[in-house]
């Protein structure tokens, strides 16, 4: 009797083998540059202190007295045994570094997709049930801000609000009300630790905001017009009723990707947020790296953020057969 594979399964599984090229290839591109970045790592680990005996001493212990193809197959080893290698700085191992530096960037995205998602969507559906309003045009006119607006520059921004709020209401005493950087801290209280999320979480949420009302508002504004929304209409329901039971669900594909795309792009790329708020996340944990010369670690992160990313795009895709029956996977 013969099995039969399920089109999803079948679908994720080749997706996941698609993925050995893609991710040989980043590997390939991330390890090539690495090693045209001027400087040598061992070099700043000595410091001050060069010994020319130490020195090939620590390069033949890190391996990086070979050739680069030999070092790249090296590393191409060890990644299939699941091992990151170790950092140059600290001789950790790279995936007990990334596992809490991912936690803290989970977090922050996590926070600001849940604020994006909601204000987003809110302000797309408000301007395309009353199109060329003034609930409309104000919308419109924030997303296009937010869009504009460098996240560096709003972060700052939002810290010397912030700074001077507190020093106006709390008598100095900046985390009573709102942090302006730091992370969470155990002996505080759950309500407490939330604080610490709100600057950084609305700094990063500003532009896939801004982005998932633009394009609830296009998508419902196509759907709106079609005949099976005149029709909900004429049977006399009421316009919340035809906005989020019928408009809404049949715009939400290219809704889905968008907010996909864009959680994708803020779990890899929160550089600049996690900087600017001191937030110990994957960004600020390469940015050091990369300063550093730390390669494992450069290499590590990329890798992980690279999966990452197929792997979210990958849940939107099956996503897509939960919104509509319609769609089929090949």
């Amino acid at each position: 009797m013969p099995r039969y594979t399920s089109p999803v399964l079948s679908y994720v599984i080749k997706r996941v083998l698609q993925l050995i090229p893609v991710m040989i290839g980043i590997s390939i591109i991330t390890f090539s540059m690495i090693y045209l970045i001027p400087g040598d790592p061992v070099r700043l680990l000595m410091g001050q202190h060069q010994d020319v005996e130490i020195a090939a001493a620590i390069r033949h212990e890190l391996g990086l007295d070979k050739p680069v193809y030999v070092q790249y197959a090296r590393y191409m080893g060890r990644i299939i045994t699941g091992d990151l290698g170790k950092s140059y700085r600290n001789k950790r191992e790279v995936s007990d570094l990334l596992k809490g530096k991912f936690e803290a960037t989970l977090i922050l995205t996590g926070a600001a997709m849940l604020l994006a998602i909601i204000a987003g969507v809110t302000a797309g559906m408000i301007s395309a049930a009353k199109p060329n309003s003034f609930g409309d045009y104000f919308f419109m006119v924030i997303a296009v801000v937010g869009i504009s607006l460098p996240v560096f520059w709003l972060g700052l921004m939002l810290q010397i609000g912030a700074n001077n709020v507190n020093s106006a209401l709390a008598g100095g005493d900046v985390r009573s009300i709102i942090p302006i950087s730091g992370y969470f801290d155990n002996r505080l209280s759950w309500w407490e630790n939330l604080k610490f999320l709100v600057l950084p979480a609305v700094t990063l949420a500003t532009v896939p905001m801004a982005i998932i009302a633009r394009m609830v508002r296009s998508s419902m504004l196509e759907v709106m017009n079609l005949e099976y929304i005149r029709t909900a209409r004429a049977k006399g329901l009421l316009p919340r009723v035809v906005v989020m039971k019928h408009a809404l669900k049949n715009a939400l594909i290219p809704i889905i990707t968008v907010i996909g795309n864009n959680f994708a792009i803020l779990l890899t790329g929160a550089v600049l947020t996690e900087t600017v708020f001191s937030w110990p996340g994957m960004g600020r944990l390469m940015v050091d790296a990369i300063f550093q010369r730390d390669f494992p670690v450069v290499m590590g992160s990329v890798i992980v953020m690279s999966v990452v990313f197929v792997f979210v795009n990958l849940i939107v895709d099956i996503f897509y057969a939960w919104i509509d029956p319609r769609i089929r996977y090949e």
